[in-house]
């Protein structure tokens, strides 16, 4: 097959489990997760949902121990943006086993693609990707 490229599939830049790399992010999110939840959120909405309101959100949501559900719509999200498989499984079985080693993955996983989780969303709301150099049109 000449002239066809293989493509590695996309993958996620932390391990799941692995937020000792972390140890402020792990600390804050094992501590007050709707933080980590709140800034993660910010980003994959780029802009259109606060951090606060979001982290709110999430807080309001730990008391009936639903907050699970709500994180696992948003690594759905993060997940669909940067073509992420799911792993280790689906992410409702993630986040309801164990959503803080998930919140720290996710916010690992922005912080390797150059978001900074605690500025939030730089940039205008809806602003289209930027296209790499290399891919100019």
């Amino acid at each position: 097959m000449i002239g066809r490229r293989h493509s590695t599939p996309p993958k996620w830049s932390a391990e799941f489990c692995a937020c000792g790399e972390q140890p402020l992010t792990c600390f804050v999110t094992c501590c007050l997760p709707c933080i980590t939840f709140g800034q993660i959120a910010e980003i994959v909405d780029e802009g259109r949902s606060s951090c606060v309101g979001q982290g709110c959100v999430y807080g309001v949501l730990m008391v009936v121990a639903c907050n699970w559900v709500y994180s696992c719509l948003y690594r759905e999200k993060l997940r669909a943006k940067f073509e992420l498989p799911a792993e280790p499984c689906c992410d409702c079985c993630v986040t309801c086993c164990c959503d803080p080693c998930a919140l720290c993955q996710e916010h690992a996983e922005l912080k390797a693609r150059g978001f900074d989780p605690s500025k939030g969303w730089i940039g205008p709301p809806n602003a289209p990707p930027q296209m790499p150099p290399s891919m100019s049109r």
